[in-house]
């Protein structure tokens, strides 16, 4: 079998299990339909208010932050895996992106991002 053709097997089955499984929650699913599913936020709580609200930059900066350093987390943890086998140049890499890391830290830390006000 070619590769095209085994391509073409597999994309073609991997449509139809979708297919089924669509076909089989369309079918065995609940339906109700009232008014209050039409609405933003379906909770039986009427609004108040407009939904559109202002949020401050600085939750968006923390988010930003905790996201930076755990990505950081998320590539150490492959190095620290197998640093034995890498050899100084490695540990010297990977210093370098902590340092570089360090100063983002320290330069958020100055601007005040870091206080929760």
């Amino acid at each position: 079998m070619s590769n095209s053709a085994l391509f073409l097997v597999v994309f073609l089955t991997a449509l139809a299990l979708v297919g089924a499984a669509l076909l089989v929650a369309w079918l065995l699913a609940p339906r109700s339909w009232n008014a209050h599913k039409g609405q933003p936020y379906e909770c039986g709580i009427p609004t108040r208010g407009t939904s559109w609200m202002q949020f401050r930059v600085g939750y968006y900066l923390f988010a930003i932050l905790y996201l930076v350093f755990d990505v950081e987390t998320v590539l150490l943890f492959p190095w620290a895996v197998t640093v034995k086998d890498m050899g100084m140049q490695a540990v010297a890499c990977v210093l370098f992106f902590l340092v570089v890391l360090a100063l983002g830290l320290a330069y958020a830390w100055k601007k005040g991002a870091l206080i929760w006000k």
